[in-house]
């Protein structure tokens, strides 16, 4: 199914979405191009992100419902790092490629802004060439490579590391 750009709609996921964002996600999984995670997650492990600390967005269409989300999480415990969020980024198959991962990321940027955070973080694998292009043309840039990071079914996988500064961090940043 083909979707025009205003057949979207992106406002904050509610613990309603938990059962939609898990599809979607399982889907992620099972695709191996997008997740170090293996094991398929349930509703109430993806309603435990429903903490009030960090922003998540879905994006809906007409009929589909949920058809993708963006996430965002704690990047580390140090009060020094509370600005700073990992996101991540999944959409359900049939609509990938459409839009919806560009829409679900805009909303996630200005959630996150609202929120006072500075800058959103994460790590995209090396040939997932759809996320870092989607990533790249809404301002992240990529800021170095963790080479063999982990294990995927028994193989080494390198990703990059992507970065976006947001609100006051943003203003007047030098360009590295």
């Amino acid at each position: 199914m083909s979707y025009p750009a205003t057949a979207f709609r992106c406002r904050e996921a509610r613990l309603v979405d938990a059962s939609a964002m898990t599809r979607i996600y399982n889907e992620g999984i099972e695709d191996r191009t997008a997740t170090f995670e293996t094991r398929p997650r349930d509703p109430s492990e993806i309603a435990a992100w429903f903490d009030g600390s960090h922003p998540i967005v879905v994006v809906e269409s007409e009929p589909d419902g949920v058809v993708g989300f963006a996430a965002a999480s704690s990047y580390r415990q140090r009060e020094a790092y509370s600005g700073i969020a990992e996101f991540s980024v999944y959409v359900v198959r049939h609509a990938r490629g459409r839009g919806v991962g560009r829409a679900a990321m805009l909303a996630l940027i200005a959630a996150a802004e609202r929120r006072g955070f500075w800058k959103l973080v994460s790590r995209v694998f090396v040939d997932n060439e759809a996320s870092r292009h989607l990533l790249t043309s809404v301002g992240f840039r990529e800021v170095g490579l963790y080479r063999r990071h982990a294990r995927l079914e028994g193989a080494w996988r390198d990703v990059i590391i992507v970065e976006r500064l947001l609100g006051e961090a943003a203003v007047d940043a030098p360009d590295a």
